[in-house]
């Protein structure tokens, strides 16, 4: 089956101003019977049910945390990207869609990337707006900063906590919505299935997390809004609770599930210190701007690193890339890393972890305070002390947090960092209105497929979130909905909500019944290791059928063995947990059929069959240049669509970075 994206015709550069030209539209009047569901409260449903509420439509918006400011959006450090070209570089909306395409390795669809580029802009004017303190030079303009696979600065930033800043201006329009009665907030609720009535989503099935009771709630639409699937490796820098279950039930009921072994590697993660980890932490991208990274030049150094002199050591971002230097994309500089580290360069008590050494920038710093003063004569010590009060500023928080975990002072030592999971750029297959295969469902921000292709360019994560929850959403549901208008709300005793909440209910008692030996922990830590060892960093074919067997063989296990303690009818994050944990064993799964079916390396997915002469990723384009569409058939069964990816503008070549 060929799937229709349904992108208007016309000149790229016209089609988003275009559709919104003749897209149907809702009265105010019509607006105020119409309900929406949104599912999740990060940076993409915040903005979307702040935005929906605002245009007057009545709007139920579910959380599984204690509050909207705990999602994992909070977690993102370094910026985000717009095409404002505010320090004269030669930036341009053009330019920031081809980085991203490009920076995708060209497995996006432009007209979507292209979207994102026109509204990057408008999203940091909101921001502004709503208080967001983004950096500001001396002038007081807003500041930008350098991030990977680009050669212009466009990401605006808020010292190391980016996402943090942007996610309480959106909390705030929220709660602004909440307080007049637009937005009703249902906190600590979990999504545990849609409902479907004649086709269409028309509601969902969830859990009230402190007293376990299921509810059902109606909807003339259902978005969703709940993040990424990194959690299916175990380890990864996603918060503990990020879980693919409201999108993975959706799969269930007839939502494609679009390139799901798009997986990307973080390059800048404190490395690995034991097998009692339960999360890896990230080290923001926006350190590469001033941080050398390196490895020494001999195998198996164990000096420190201060005492290896500058002529043993190997910058290897610089020597391999020289345009881009440590600024290349994330899937070129974490591939670059495993290679030093698997020919022994590695470096710290694993030897997998390679340093980002700030002590260049912060004599480079100093040196221009000083001059600032015209102190010409500043001796070693006071330059030193200068450029690090100039570093405290621009990253203070980022080199706290890493001394906190690891115990070293990085204005004295190099950090040691090693690539981790971190973003997922499948998702929700969507088409160019973010509504999934199920008609009335959407998915916004990382649960959908649409902007990055087979990798994502640092800084565009908030910028995807927010514009398809600010700018993208209020125009494309009110499409859909203006048929809808005659359409009364349906009460939830109506037979199908009935029947899904058996369905929950039912796998529930399933699962507390089972009273097995094993935890549900020591099930993901499982899923977790055969996942990154064969469906990580690199994949292979033999590989990738073992871990099928193995992740099969897991999912028998875990309905047959799993111990869950407590009750259903009370707060018990383990049942919680558990319910979360089986959907990503079938995600599992389809990842690595995902991943053994696109016999190319492209992005993040790095098939070692597929590679050239120097170890770069090296594309198909003849057979691959598609995005792969699951359709779920039944258990471990899964049919393949296609969309087809035409590239009218940003035509297809190898990439370099060098």
């Amino acid at each position: 089956m060929s799937l229709d994206s349904k992108v208007p015709h016309g000149e790229m550069d016209k089609k988003w101003t275009d559709y919104k030209g003749h897209v149907k539209l809702v009265n105010p009047a019509n607006k105020r019977k119409l309900e929406i569901i949104v599912v999740g409260t990060g940076l993409a449903g915040a903005s979307a049910a702040a935005s929906l509420g605002e245009m007057g439509y009545k709007v139920k918006a579910f959380c599984f945390q204690d509050s909207p400011r705990r999602a994992h959006s909070i977690a993102a450090q370094g910026g985000i990207n717009a095409a404002k070209n505010y320090q004269n570089d030669g930036d341009s909306v053009f330019r920031l869609f081809y980085d991203t395409v490009k920076g995708g390795d060209y497995r996006a669809r432009e007209a979507n990337v292209h979207r994102l580029a026109e509204v990057s802009a408008a999203i940091i004017d909101q921001c502004v707006a709503q208080g967001v303190p983004f950096a500001r030079e001396y002038g007081g303009l807003l500041s930008n900063r350098s991030f990977g696979g680009t050669q212009v600065q466009r990401t605006f930033y808020a010292a190391g906590q980016t996402g943090q800043q942007l996610l309480l201006g959106a909390y705030s329009a929220l709660e602004r919505q909440v307080a007049l009665g637009n937005v009703t907030m249902y906190n600590r609720h979990e999504m545990l299935d849609i409902v479907k009535i004649d086709g269409k989503a028309r509601g969902i099935i969830a859990r009230d997390l402190v007293n376990g009771t299921l509810e059902k709630h109606f909807g003339h639409a259902v978005l969703l809004c709940t993040g990424g699937y990194g959690n299916v490796f175990y380890l990864s820098t996603n918060a503990m609770g990020s879980n693919v279950t409201a999108a993975w039930k959706a799969h269930k009921q007839g939502a494609f599930f679009g390139n799901p072994c798009f997986t990307q590697i973080h390059p800048t993660c404190i490395p690995v210190s034991g097998d009692y980890q339960s999360k890896l932490t990230l080290m923001s991208e926006s350190l590469r701007n001033d941080g050398r990274i390196w490895v020494p030049m001999k195998k198996d150094d164990n000096r420190k690193a201060v005492d290896i002199p500058e002529a043993e050591r190997d910058y290897y971002l610089e020597r391999r890339y020289p345009a881009f230097g440590n600024l290349v994309p994330r899937d070129v500089a974490s591939r670059a890393a495993k290679e030093r580290c698997d020919e022994g360069y590695g470096v710290g008590t694993t030897k997998l972890a390679v340093y980002l050494d700030f002590k260049d920038a912060i004599v480079r710093y100093g040196k221009i305070e000083a001059g600032k003063t015209g102190n010409d004569t500043a001796d070693h010590d006071s330059i030193v002390k200068m450029g690090k009060a100039v570093v405290e500023e621009k990253y203070g928080n980022l080199f706290e947090m890493y001394e906190k975990i690891t115990g070293e002072n990085p204005y004295e030592m190099p950090m040691r960092i090693y690539p981790a999971v971190h973003y997922t750029m499948g998702g929700l297959w969507v088409d160019y209105e973010l509504k999934t295969t199920v008609d009335g469902l959407y998915a916004l921000g990382e649960a959908n497929f649409s902007d990055h292709g087979a990798n994502r360019l640092g800084a565009s994560a908030l910028m995807q979130g927010l514009a398809d929850g600010y700018f993208v959403i209020p125009y494309t549901l009110g499409n859909y909905l203006a048929d809808d208008i005659r359409t009364a709300s349906i009460p939830t005793s109506h037979p199908a909500f009935e029947e899904a909440e058996k369905k929950v209910s039912d796998r529930i008692n399933t699962l507390m019944n089972i009273k097995g030996k094993q935890t549900v922990e020591s099930f993901h830590k499982r899923l977790g290791k055969i996942m990154w060892d064969k469906c990580g960093m690199a994949r292979n074919a033999q590989g990738l059928q073992e871990a099928i067997s193995e992740i099969q063989a897991l999912k028998k296990e875990f309905w047959s063995d799993v111990k869950i303690p407590g009750d259903i009818n009370e707060m018990n994050p383990e049942l919680d947990k558990a319910g979360r944990v089986a959907d990503f064993i079938e995600l599992g799964e389809l990842m690595c059929k995902d991943a053994l079916d696109r016999n190319e390396s492209c992005g993040g997915h790095f098939r070692e069959e597929s590679q050239t002469e120097d170890g770069e990723a090296k594309r198909d384009d003849d057979h691959y240049s598609f995005v792969s569409a699951w359709e779920f058939k039944g258990e471990s069964e899964w049919q393949l669509n296609k969309e087809p990816l035409t590239f009218e503008i940003v035509k297809p070549t190898q990439r370099s970075y060098k």
